[in-house]
This record gives structure tokens, C-alpha cells and sequence, in this order.
């Protein structure tokens, strides 16, 4: 296996995170592409918060934001991982990855194809492994999370939450309306059944409280001042008073579609 050969990543989000750690640590060189403004909830464990600060760090990998190709060779050779603000992929001809994976996770396809390298990955529901990718790993959690599918899609959106303490809908928090999301408490904070964790600030000038249906650890929380439409999802808290920690891991869903990825590059670039 070559280090040389390069790995792209399409998106920056927690999920995208568990994978691009599994690549880097096993010694891969790896671009991020992400968009100009990154919408991650789990912003401790989200990758893509360099665009926003400028680098972050995550289990150990620092993730740098680079402004061209140019700029990324610095950052490999500090042993980090760029990311760069390219939503639409514009940097592949140049770049010429040898492995691309598309783990933008948003339940559809957003522009990937099977020319934009030798292996096309993708994660979740929104692509058929064949025709708009080679292949597509199964992101629902159960007993078939992390499964590489080589003919056909995965399981389609549900709209339910994973289950987390025995709850789920009601761990998970949208915006009530559209407007500027206005942060009242802190990732890891704990907030009682009820409580307003933010406000939406309306075009109108109306200030609506964001509140919480379940007690827990805030786990993820939209980053404040970040333009949101009614139903965005902004917060999301785990009931498990102990699971504190959490807040700042990669989760285990993450690790183990990371691993089917990772089987998926070393089988192409041992070739």
C-alpha cells in the first residue's frame, strides 16, 4: 500500500470523522471536503469545526482548514488532515484520489459519481451501490450496521432516532420555527426535562425558546448564530447521566462503519 495514494472524504461530520480517524490512523493520506458552512451537531467530534476555527483536534488527529492543494501538502506533512471548503468536488481532477467516499449523510445524493475515482464509497441511504457509486455501507443502526453492500441501497430513512437510554424521537431537538439559532448552555452541559437550551431568533424579531423534552447530557448543539429553517435538527441529548464522556468520543455506530471503509480502501490499494 501506497502512502501516497490519497483518500477523499466528502463531508466532515461526526460519522465522516469515525472514518477519516480510522484512515489516518492506519497511516492513509486523507483530504476532507466539506462545505462553506458545516452543520454539525457533535461539534467535538465533527471534523469539519477547522472550517469554522481554523484546525481541531479529535482523539489525537488534528484537522487543519487549507485553502488549496497546495496548502494540504503542508498539512500532511505535519501528520494532520486537511480541510478544505469544496462542496461541489471542484479539486478532483487535480487531486486524482485513488478511493472517494461520500459521507456527507444526507440521505441523498448531493453530487457524487462513479468518475470521480477507481473506488466510490457512500454512506447511507441515498445512493445505489452500481449505478451512483461502486459501493454503499449500511449506517442504520441493528444488526446490519456497517454491512457493505455491493448491489442496492441501504435501508431508507426513517426519521426515527436510534434508540439511547430507551428513548429516541424524544432525545433528538428541531427548531421550531425558522430564524438565527441563539445558544443558551454548552455541549456536555446536563438540562433538565423542559428546559430552554436556545432561542430562535425570528426574522420578525421574535426570540422563541428551544427546549428539551428529556433530561440529560447535551450531547450535540447547533453552533450558535447558524441560520436555520423549521424542522432543522439543532440538538441532541443523551439521557445517561454517566455517559458524560461520550460528548467527546467517537461514537461506536462511527467506529464501526469506519472499519467496513477501511476494509473497503486496504482491498483496493493492496490490489
Amino acid at each position: 500500500m501506497k502512502r501516497e495514494e490519497l483518500i477523499v472524504v466528502r463531508g466532515g461530520g461526526d460519522l465522516a470523522t469515525g472514518t477519516i480517524h480510522r484512515l489516518w490512523s492506519a497511516g492513509l493520506r486523507v483530504l476532507v471536503l466539506e462545505a462553506e458552512y458545516p452543520a454539525a451537531i457533535r461539534r467535538q467530534v465533527s471534523l469539519c469545526e477547522a472550517v469554522y476555527e481554523g484546525e481541531t483536534t479529535v482523539e489525537g488527529l488534528r484537522a487543519v482548514r487549507a485553502a488549496s492543494l497546495a496548502e494540504a501538502e503542508a498539512v500532511w506533512a505535519e501528520n494532520a488532515v486537511p480541510v478544505l471548503v469544496d462542496p461541489k468536488g471542484a479539486c478532483l481532477p487535480k487531486a486524482e484520489p485513488a478511493v472517494l467516499i461520500d459521507a456527507i449523510i444526507a440521505k441523498k445524493n448531493l453530487g457524487t459519481t462513479r468518475a470521480m475515482a477507481p473506488l466510490t464509497i457512500a454512506l447511507g441511504p441515498g445512493f445505489v451501490a452500481g449505478r451512483d457509486v461502486d459501493v454503499v455501507v449500511e449506517t442504520k443502526r441493528g444488526h446490519k450496521l456497517g454491512r457493505i453492500i455491493r448491489e442496492g441501497a441501504a435501508a431508507p430513512n426513517s426519521g426515527v432516532p436510534g434508540i439511547i437510554g430507551g428513548y429516541g424521537a424524544e432525545r433528538v431537538i428541531h427548531s421550531p420555527a425558522a430564524g438565527i439559532f441563539r445558544n443558551c448552555h454548552a455541549i456536555a452541559d446536563f438540562v433538565e426535562a423542559g428546559e430552554t437550551i436556545a432561542e430562535l431568533e425570528t426574522p420578525e424579531g421574535e426570540r422563541i425558546p428551544v427546549k428539551t423534552q428529556i433530561s440529560g447530557i447535551l450531547r450535540g448543539l447547533l453552533r450558535d448564530g447558524y441560520p436555520v429553517t423549521k424542522g432543522f435538527k439543532v440538538a441532541d441529548v443523551d439521557p445517561r447521566r454517566e455517559e458524560l464522556e461520550n460528548c467527546f468520543l467517537i461514537s461506536d455506530k462511527a467506529r464501526c462503519i469506519a472499519g467496513s471503509v477501511l476494509e473497503l480502501v486496504a482491498a483496493q490499494l493492496w490490489k
